[in-house]
């Protein structure tokens, strides 16, 4: 999915001065982003305060929004580098078509993994034909330096590894969880989970001490080591935790996202993960003049879409405040 803001922020990423010493309950305030032409998202990270949690960069939470008389998602062909896009649908279904020459439809509870690596361009739409509802969530991974310039790819994994126990189903999209290891490629250490929590659950789920984690609460509501946790909000948990203590008065769904604190300092901007200005300038101008760095996306009817206008001011890598 794309950053469809015509004038983004540039966000400086990465350094480990924000990571926290120890568990936090950190509540980050979202904020309402329109994307595309129809859909409404809340962007979780990166916001104020909080610009990553392990190589997790970016997280869009959108619906469930009713599009029986709509388009629903119509996202045009955009560029992406030094990145992974994961893509999560609770309900819905969407198609994605990339300059690799991928064109799949996908689902609930199926893993859509697009590494961009050296340049890769995709576009996003509801089929004509689609569910009533569309609710899901957008996530990126900054691919560490060692990796950023690998070959394009894309993977669509329909089934994926979990468990259930107590009132809980966990499925895990990226990384390793409670014995079960997702079949996506990942490039640092992390985790991403959907938890599904019963009406009545209360439970503890295993973690990894070494990891931040950060939980979003898709749909329902739950208390978090005793603290609420509604629909549409992000906790930041810190690092130091061995386990954490879930419960849920009503059907809940989580999304619990983890990893290495990234150590490595970035910029982000647009649709662009580099490591200067200069390289987001060189994307952004390669974008625009149809480079054969990105390719093109067969099969879509339609305009793509262009880099905006770069910031007046310089891009900068820097550390993680904000």
């Amino acid at each position: 999915m794309s950053n469809l803001d015509r004038r983004p922020a540039a966000q400086e990423l990465g350094g480990l001065a924000a990571t926290a010493a120890g568990p936090a309950l950190d509540l980050l305030p979202g904020k309402e982003v329109l994307l595309g032409e129809s859909t409404r998202v809340r962007r979780l990270l990166p916001t104020l305060g909080r610009r990553m949690v392990g190589a997790w960069a970016f997280v869009d939470h959108y619906g469930p929004d009713d599009i029986s008389r709509g388009s629903g998602m119509q996202v045009a062909p955009h560029p992406h580098t030094g990145l992974q896009t994961v893509s999560w649908l609770l309900e819905g279904e969407v198609h994605h078509r990339d300059s690799i020459g991928s064109d799949v439809r996908f689902g609930p509870g199926q893993l859509a993994l697009m590494t961009a690596g050296h340049g890769i361009a995709h576009s996003e739409q509801s089929p004509a034909t689609h569910p009533r509802f569309l609710h899901g969530a957008q996530l990126w991974v900054v691919l560490p330096d060692a990796d950023r310039e690998t070959a394009p790819a894309f993977e669509h994994h329909a089934t994926l590894p979990g468990f259930t126990s107590d009132g809980l189903t966990a499925t895990v999209l990226m990384g390793s969880f409670g014995g079960a290891t997702s079949p996506g490629t990942a490039y640092t250490p992390l985790v991403g989970v959907d938890l599904d929590l019963a009406a009545g659950a209360d439970v503890e789920v295993p973690l990894d001490p070494d990891f931040e984690y950060g939980l979003l609460a898709s749909s329902g509501s739950a208390a978090v080591e005793g603290a609420p946790l509604d629909r549409g909000a992000m906790l930041y948990l810190g690092t130091g935790r061995r386990s954490l203590r879930l419960s849920a008065a009503e059907a809940t769904r989580l999304l619990l996202l983890g990893g290495e604190p990234f150590e490595e300092q970035i910029v982000m901007w647009w649709n662009f993960v580099g490591r200067s200005g200069g390289e987001i300038a060189e994307y952004a101008e390669r974008w625009n003049a149809e480079d054969e760095r990105f390719g093109a996306v067969l099969g879509y009817d339609g305009a793509r879409l262009e880099a905006p206008p770069l910031p007046p001011v310089p891009l900068k890598a820097r550390g993680r405040e904000r």
